[in-house]
C-alpha cells in the first residue's frame, strides 16, 4: 500500500530562506539593547522621535562603509545593528500607517 503525502504549503512564506546568522545577529543586537535599556524598550519611543532610529541606522551604515565592521560600544557587527534599526523603522512605519 502506497501512502501519499500531501502538504499544501507552496504559497506559504519560506522562512528557511532567511540566513540563520542574520536572525542570530539581529537577536544579539536586540539582547544587547534589552540588557542595556530594558526588554522591548525600543518600542516606547514617542512617534515624534522615530528619527533617532534613522540616525542610528545611518551612523552604523556610515561606520560600515568607512571600513569598520564591529561597533565599538557593543562589540557586535554594524550590519546587525543596521538590521535591528531597519526592524524598528519597519515596526513604526506599520504602526503609524506608513506602509
Amino acid at each position: 500500500m502506497e501512502i501519499k503525502f500531501n502538504k499544501y504549503d507552496k504559497d506559504k512564506v519560506r522562512v528557511s530562506l532567511v540566513e540563520p546568522g542574520f536572525i542570530l545577529g539581529t537577536a544579539k543586537v536586540l539582547t544587547f539593547g534589552a540588557n542595556k535599556y530594558g526588554v522591548n524598550n525600543w518600542k516606547l519611543i514617542p512617534n515624534s522621535e522615530v528619527y533617532r532610529y534613522k540616525d542610528a541606522l545611518m551612523r552604523h551604515l556610515l561606520a560600515y562603509l568607512a571600513g569598520e565592521k564591529v561597533d565599538p560600544d557593543s562589540g557586535l557587527l554594524h550590519l546587525d545593528h543596521i538590521a535591528a534599526n531597519t526592524m524598528f523603522l519597519r515596526h513604526f512605519d506599520i504602526k503609524l500607517g506608513d506602509k
